[in-house]
């Protein structure tokens, strides 16, 4: 499918990559270097980044290792998305029940 205008931005396909990174370990996190060399970037590039991923409230920094996670606000998102499918799933199942039953 070709698109009539490209409007993938370099900054923002990396802050997205950084966040896909981030949920390789939610537990301990990564400090900038490793993101940096898992983003193949320079780590100026992952400072800016992670501190725009903390204002948005998406990742913190654990003061005491100085590893970078994500914050509850991304998996909470992922358990949304899995509430609304086992929902959605309910719901066809209902309905092929209704339409597979054997008339009374």
């Amino acid at each position: 499918m070709s698109r009539a205008t490209d409007y993938t931005n370099d900054a923002q396909q990396r802050i997205l990559k950084l966040l896909l990174a981030l949920c390789g370990d939610p537990v301990i996190g990564y400090p900038p270097s490793k993101l940096a060399e898992l983003l193949r970037c320079n780590p100026s590039a992952i400072t800016r980044d992670l501190d725009n991923l903390r204002t948005a409230g998406m990742a913190q920094r654990d003061e005491a290792t100085g590893c970078w996670v994500l914050t509850p606000c991304i998996p909470q998102q992922s358990i949304k998305v899995y509430t609304a499918i086992d929902r959605a799933q309910r719901r066809v199942d209902e309905a092929r029940n209704r339409f597979t039953r054997t008339p009374d």
